[in-house]
C-alpha cells in the first residue's frame, strides 16, 4: 500500500471513532435530558413504621457541645438596665423620643419620654465587657460569655416571642428545641430523662407545657419536667408496702407484658414511646433521686451557689441540679423562671434588682462550676428572655418599661462559642437591632451547628411534608460566635 492509501486509510479510522464518540455523548445527553423531564417515581411505602429511641447518636457533622443547659428568663429582662449601655439614651434621658417606629403592647400607658439607665455600667473581665451593676456575679466569668446584643424576635407580645425562640414559630404545636436535640442526638444516660425542665415553685411560663412539648416528634422527645419543691418528680416512689423483690417482680412482668403487646402492634410509636417512659421510670427510682441529692455537695459548692441564702436558694438550688444533671448524661436542661417574672411594666426600679439579686450569683456559679469540672467546653449555656424592654417610659402605677422584640441581648457560654466575645449592636437608645442581626432561627441554627447537626437536613416526616425546626425560615449560622 502506497503513501496515499495510508493516509486515507487513517483518516477514515479517525473519523469514524469520532463519529463513534460524538454519537456516544449525544445519546447520553438525550437519555439524560428525557431522565430529567420524566415524573418521578412514586417513592415506595416503607414496608415497616421506624422505631425511635433514646440510644445515644453520633451527629453527622463534629460536635462542640454534648449537652445543653437553657436558661429562660420568662418575661423580657431590660437589656438597657443589664446588657447594652447606651450614653445617647443618657444624655437625652427625660426628652421625647422622635425616631419613630415604636410599636407598644399597652397602648394606653404609652408616652415617647426617653428613660435612661439607673444603673450604671462598668467593663468587667479582661475583655471589657460592659455590664450592668446589677450584675456583678456575671461580670466575674464575662471572659467566658458571648453577650448577642442584636436579638430579634419582632413579634411583641409574649406568647409568640416564647414559641419563636423554644420552638421556631410563632404557633403552637411544634417541637421545642430540646425535642430536635434528643431525636437528633438521643442520651448519654439511660436511667435519667434526654430531657429535663426545672420549673419555678410559683408558676409554670407563659405557654405553659408548650415550651417543651415535643409536638408532631414521637413523644418519647418531650421534656420531662422536675418540680421545685419535693416531691421533684410525681410518682417516682414504689408504694410504701412493697417491698424490693416484690416491686421488681411487679416491673418484670409489666415488662413483658409490654413487650408481647408491642409485637403485636410494631411500629405504633405512642405505645413505644410509653413502654419506655415506663421502663425509665422503673431506672429513675434510684438514678434520679441520687442525682437531685444536694446534699452531698459540699458546702464550699452550695455557698458558690448560693444555697445557703434565702433570695438565692431556689434558683441556685435548680442550677445546682442543672450541672449535676448534664454530668450524669442528661442532653438537655431548661432552667424556666416564673410566669412574667421580668415584665416589668410597672415598678421596674425595685422589681428588677429583686429579680437580678435571685438570679445573678447561682447563674454565674453554673458557669463557673463547669468550667472548674471541665464540663464548660462541652456544655453549651444559654441565658435570655423572650424579649427586652422599651427605651421610652410606660406611665403605669410606678414607672416600667414596654415590650421590645426588635432588638434585645442574651448570652451563651461553652460549648463552642467564643469567650469574652461581644456580638451585635442596636441602636444608639437601644430600641432595633442594627448591627449583626441575630434572629431566633439563625440563633437555633447555630446551636444545631455546636452539636455538630446540619439545620438543613434535620427534619422529621410527615404526612404533610417534612418538618424542621427552622422550618424553611432563611436562617445563617453565626460564625462571628464561633470559637
Amino acid at each position: 500500500m502506497d503513501r496515499e492509501s495510508i493516509l486515507r486509510s487513517q483518516r477514515r479510522h479517525f473519523v469514524a471513532q469520532q463519529a463513534a464518540g460524538i454519537g456516544s455523548l449525544a445519546l447520553a445527553w438525550l437519555l439524560s435530558h428525557e431522565a430529567a423531564a420524566a415524573p418521578a417515581p412514586p417513592a415506595k411505602p416503607a414496608l415497616e413504621k421506624p422505631t425511635y429511641d433514646l440510644r445515644p447518636k453520633q451527629p453527622a457533622g463534629e460536635p462542640k457541645a454534648r449537652a445543653m443547659i437553657s436558661i429562660f428568663m420568662q418575661g423580657g429582662p431590660s437589656h438597657i438596665d443589664l446588657f447594652d449601655p447606651k450614653p445617647e439614651l443618657d444624655k437625652r434621658d427625660g426628652t421625647d423620643f422622635t425616631g419613630g417606629g415604636i410599636k407598644f403592647d399597652s397602648v394606653e400607658q404609652a408616652s415617647s419620654q426617653l428613660m435612661a439607665s439607673k444603673w450604671k455600667f462598668a467593663p468587667r473581665g479582661e475583655c471589657g465587657m460592659e455590664l450592668s451593676e446589677l450584675l456583678p456575679n456575671l461580670g466575674n466569668v464575662a471572659d467566658d460569655i458571648t453577650l448577642i446584643r442584636s436579638m430579634h424576635t419582632g413579634v411583641n407580645n409574649h406568647g409568640q416571642s416564647i414559641l419563636a425562640l423554644c420552638n421556631g414559630r410563632t404557633i403552637t404545636g411544634r417541637p421545642a428545641l430540646g425535642s430536635w436535640l434528643t431525636y437528633a442526638l438521643g442520651s448519654e444516660s439511660d436511667n435519667l430523662p434526654a430531657y429535663v425542665v426545672l420549673t419555678d415553685p410559683a408558676n409554670l411560663p407563659v405557654e405553659g407545657v408548650y415550651n417543651w412539648a415535643n409536638g408532631w416528634l414521637p413523644s418519647l422527645y418531650q421534656g420531662t419536667v422536675v418540680r421545685a419543691r419535693e416531691p421533684r418528680i410525681l410518682n417516682l416512689d414504689p408504694p410504701s408496702d412493697s417491698s424490693p423483690v416484690s416491686q421488681q417482680r411487679y416491673l418484670d412482668f409489666l415488662a413483658n407484658l409490654n413487650q408481647q403487646h408491642l409485637k403485636e402492634h410494631p411500629g405504633e410509636n405512642d405505645l413505644a414511646a410509653r413502654i419506655a417512659s415506663y421502663e425509665l421510670a422503673a431506672k429513675m427510682q434510684t438514678a434520679a433521686r441520687e442525682a437531685l441529692d444536694l446534699s452531698q455537695e459540699t458546702a464550699e459548692t452550695k455557698q458558690l451557689y448560693g444555697i445557703d441564702q434565702t433570695e438565692t436558694r431556689d434558683w441556685g438550688s435548680r442550677c445546682l441540679i442543672a450541672r449535676r444533671l448534664v454530668e450524669r448524661g442528661v442532653r438537655f436542661v431548661q432552667i424556666c423562671s416564673g410566669n412574667q417574672n421580668w415584665d416589668h411594666h410597672s415598678g421596674i426600679h425595685t422589681s428588677l434588682p429583686m429579680r437580678c439579686k435571685q438570679t445573678d450569683k447561682p447563674t454565674a456559679a453554673l458557669v463557673f462550676d463547669l468550667k472548674r469540672r471541665g464540663l464548660l467546653d462541652s456544655t453549651l449555656v444559654h441565658w435570655s428572655g423572650e424579649m427586652g424592654r422599651l427605651p421610652v417610659i410606660q406611665k403605669a402605677k410606678s414607672i416600667g418599661r414596654d415590650h421590645n422584640t426588635y432588638g434585645f441581648s442574651a448570652w451563651m457560654a461553652g460549648g463552642g462559642v467564643k469567650s469574652g466575645h461581644v456580638h451585635g449592636e442596636t441602636d444608639e437608645f437601644g430600641h432595633k437591632a442594627v448591627k449583626d442581626v441575630v434572629n431566633h432561627y439563625d440563633l437555633h441554627a447555630t446551636i444545631l451547628h455546636l452539636f455538630g447537626l446540619d439545620h438543613t437536613k434535620l427534619n422529621f416526616a410527615r404526612p404533610q411534608g417534612a418538618g424542621s425546626l427552622i422550618d424553611g425560615q432563611p436562617a445563617t449560622v453565626i460564625k462571628q460566635i464561633l470559637a
